[in-house]
């Protein structure tokens, strides 16, 4: 048996059974984790452990909590669906990883609309090398295209920033020189 102090990564998923928020995470949690069997995550139900929530400082549930060697790493708070847990549990891995190689994990955000092609084969290529990264739809989000304008100087997708450099397109040479893939 191993306790979360003792793995590099754990994760601590507090909620509150009946209440609709928890019962909604708890059901795309388990969904994810039923596919993910290995993955340390404890569960709690608030209502039967009553003294959990001054340890990690929590006032509210449902919640998920990213343990690195024990202390609390970072909070997520809510209902989720599948696919915001799965990529929850895969960006702090790639980080672990990335600390344990020496190398520092790089933070990628990816600036797409639903109609661009380049868009899908800038993100199945950070997929294909195990990059995690948060996309962000400029067609939905006024604010955010108006930013990258202001950033890049170009309206067009797709673009993507690591760690503040921007990529305007699928470059992948460039790509490649800030993900440290060469």
């Amino acid at each position: 048996m191993q306790y979360a102090g003792e793995l590099e990564n754990a994760w601590l998923f507090l909620y509150k059974s009946g209440a609709d928020q928890s019962d909604c995470a708890l059901r795309n949690l388990q969904e994810v984790l039923r596919k993910n069997d290995d993955l340390p995550v404890c569960l709690a139900d608030v209502n039967r452990v009553r003294d959990i929530h001054p340890v990690y400082r929590v006032d509210s549930v449902p919640v998920l909590i990213e343990l690195e060697k024990g202390e609390s790493r970072n909070v997520v708070k809510g209902c989720h669906q599948e696919g915001f847990f799965s990529a929850f549990f895969e960006n702090a891995l790639y980080r672990a990883q990335a600390r344990k190689e020496g190398k520092t994990p790089k933070r990628v955000t990816v600036y797409t609309t639903p109609s661009c092609p380049w868009c899908n084969t800038v993100k199945a290529y950070l997929r294909k090398n195990g990059i995690p990264f948060r996309e962000v739809d400029v067609s939905r989000n006024e604010q955010a295209a108006q930013e990258l304008v202001r950033r890049s100087g170009q309206q067009g997708v797709p673009q993507t920033d690591i760690n503040g450099q921007i990529v305007v397109g699928f470059d992948r040479k460039k790509l490649d020189r800030l993900l440290e893939l060469e």
